[in-house]
């Protein structure tokens, strides 16, 4: 499967809502002067960043193996997540002096009622988009789709407390109050930007596939347990869309190579079935040889060598 051609045109679509959510934010915050609506706008900005960032890392994933790199480019993924976490905290350290500032000198909002409407509308854009792509993320295993969702979908939520900070405002005329929102809208940034951070590290570290999936790969080695086969050694990863999976597979010493050949071609079969854009690395052993069983480590010890 080449997954190219749809996710690079979720990443224009992420560009497209990105430009669009920067106009209006920018001239609600304008209209109506609202460091509130100004760290929306700084947000908006980021998305951007991230989304053209995205684009980049997508298509350089999607490039086929070659001589350099023999397991594939999944891994760029991790870079336009990672990238794209770091500026979002960029962007909240960055609301946060704003907002210390308009703290401190309290500025009357203008036009409340126009830059709402306006900031209403970017935030429908954010939200529609969103889901798209949190569902082709899942849909193509795909950490930069759903960091994207991820971070417009928590952009969703800050314009809904950006826009009850203003309307309070309004209401009160408390001016301060503005301000404090902002506050909260850079807690709420932070805490997102930590998390995709940290998911695009745990890739980069060759963390193991979640633990659905690792049970998926159990259910299927078990069938075959029935035949009078062992497993061990078992390890998982995940590059990017791809996930890689190796394991050692114990059969009767007794077994031709033809046999066993035929029974890992049946298990990887069934794995390919069980999980999508998956790559399996088999070891086949005599059953019946201590050795077998004495290399489930990564690595084995001089004195362990035959």
């Amino acid at each position: 499967m080449q997954p190219t051609p749809p996710l690079t045109r979720f990443a224009w679509l992420s560009i497209a809502a990105a430009v669009s959510t920067i106009a209006l934010k920018a001239a609600a915050y304008l209209l109506t002067g609202s460091v509130g609506l100004l760290s929306d706008a700084l947000e908006s900005l980021v998305n951007l960043v991230g989304a053209l960032m995205a684009l980049a890392m997508l298509t350089i994933a999607a490039r086929p193996a070659d001589e350099e790199h023999a397991y594939g480019h999944g891994k760029a993924e991790y870079f336009s997540s990672g990238v794209e976490g770091t500026l979002i905290l960029i962007a909240a350290m960055s609301i946060g002096v704003t907002a210390f500032q308009r703290l401190l000198a309290p500025k009357p909002l203008e036009q409340v009622g126009l830059g709402l409407g306006v900031s209403v509308v970017a935030s429908l854009i954010n939200l529609g988009v969103a889901l798209v792509l949190l569902r082709a993320g899942k849909r193509y295993q795909s950490i930069t789709l759903e960091a994207n969702a991820q971070h417009l979908m928590t952009d969703v939520w800050t314009s809904a407390g950006v826009l009850l900070g203003v309307g309070a405002v309004a209401l009160t005329g408390w001016q301060r109050l503005d301000p404090i929102v902002a506050f909260i809208v850079a807690g709420n940034i932070i805490w997102s930007g930590v998390r995709i951070v940290r998911k695009s590290v745990l890739g980069l570290m060759d963390t193991a596939l979640p633990v659905e999936e690792q049970n998926a790969i159990q259910s299927v080695l078990d069938t075959h347990r029935q035949s009078g086969v062992e497993f061990h050694a078992l390890r998982t990863r995940q590059a990017g869309t791809r996930c890689f999976v190796s394991f050692h597979v114990l059969v009767p010493g007794t077994w031709t190579v033809q046999r066993g050949h035929d029974l890992l071609e049946q298990i990887e079969s069934d794995l390919r079935l069980a999980l999508p854009n998956i790559t399996v690395f088999t070891h086949l052993e005599s059953i019946d040889d201590p050795a077998s069983w004495e290399d489930a480590t990564l690595d084995r010890s001089p004195q362990e060598q035959p």
